[in-house]
């Protein structure tokens, strides 16, 4: 498929400058597009790689007047209209037929929903209910009595466990783990002793939940993934942590147990959040950040560990990059006193 520099312009509702007839036959980012293809700019930090791309053509700001020899399609929003050219350019979806493959077991009273597919060595224990329009990816386990609401899409080798509850639109990621025993044990005669974990886990609707991301059950009550929940690979959720509408949270991550999230909350990669601390709505933690303590809402990014506002750890950072040079010039000091 190709389209013209006017095709596009035209589709975007964007201002063209550049030849119209101009054929694009591909979309590539900054650093990686070739002669034909079109990229797009968005961000001020990443124009010395617009200035070095070998792109045809480029979505832009409305307000961009940098000089360039690539031709622009000037827009409200580079990136959206950008991911509208890539997905005409992609490959088509891939479509699940609806129905249930020879090889899954599915417990007598498990009720499955209309236009369901279920895949190859699925597992549906009893008690379960399963939505419309819902796919199980091969080789996944659903525990007995959970319930999945329409249109889930759960990717192969996904395993969830008793009495989780799913809500509609939810997507889960291969390899993570829904409703894990969380992580609970007491000393007892001189050995750790197992603290039953009797809760379960709430996703609401509308969350995506990365690979090999774990989502621990709670001790009592439930663990909570709120409506809109955007969760990265690799994260730990613990027992009784509650994440509020929203939030998103990046790669290795881990929160720890009866910790709360506020709405809007975004977390950054590595960060660490210690047990039963509350982090205020539309709070942001940077990358590596370790929250040792309750955060006010609309408190702005921390950063560090523990963390403090990025303003004073930026200034923390300065201070420890100069200590060299402070050594220094007291071993000069000493060395002028006599000492």
């Amino acid at each position: 498929m190709s389209f013209t520099l006017q095709e596009l312009a035209t589709a975007a509702g964007g201002e063209l400058t550049g030849d119209p007839a101009q054929t694009i036959t591909g979309a590539a980012s900054l650093p990686e597009a070739t002669a034909g293809e079109v990229t797009f700019y968005a961000n001020p930090k990443y124009l010395p790689l617009f200035r070095k791309t070998r792109a045809s053509a480029a979505f832009v700001p409305a307000d961009f007047d940098e000089p360039t020899e690539v031709a622009l399609i000037r827009v409200a929003n580079p990136a959206k209209a950008f991911e509208q050219v890539v997905m005409q350019l992609a490959p088509p979806p891939v479509v699940f037929a609806p129905g249930v493959h020879p090889t899954a077991v599915i417990a007598a009273d498990a009720r499955v929903g209309e236009r369901v597919s279920i895949q190859p060595y699925v597992v549906i224990e009893s008690g379960v209910t399963i939505g419309n329009d819902c796919v199980i990816g091969a080789s996944s386990y659903i525990g007995h009595g959970t319930s999945i609401g329409t249109g889930s899409f759960i990717y192969p080798r996904v395993t969830i466990r008793e009495r989780v509850r799913i809500g509609a639109r939810v997507i889960i990621h291969s390899g993570t783990v829904i409703g894990a025993d969380g992580f609970g044990f007491e000393i007892e005669n001189g050995k750790q002793t197992k603290v039953p974990q009797i809760g379960t886990v709430q996703i609401d609707d509308d969350v995506e939940i990365g690979a090999n991301t774990t989502i621990d059950r709670a001790r009592f009550g439930r663990t909570w993934i709120k409506e809109g929940v955007k969760i990265d690979n690799l994260v730990q959720v613990a027992h009784n942590v509650v994440i509020g509408r929203h939030a998103v949270i990046a790669a290795q991550t881990g929160i720890a147990g009866s910790s709360r999230v506020g709405d809007h909350v975004m977390i950054g990669g590595q960060a660490g959040i210690t047990d039963h601390v509350e982090l205020g709505d539309r709070t942001l933690i940077a990358a590596r950040g370790g929250v040792s303590k309750n955060l006010p809402a609309d408190s702005g990014v921390w950063w560090g560990s523990p963390a403090v506002p990025l303003r004073k750890a930026k200034e923390q950072l300065a201070w420890v990059h100069r200590l060299g040079t402070l050594f220094a010039r007291v071993k000069e000091i000493e060395r002028k006193l006599g000492r």
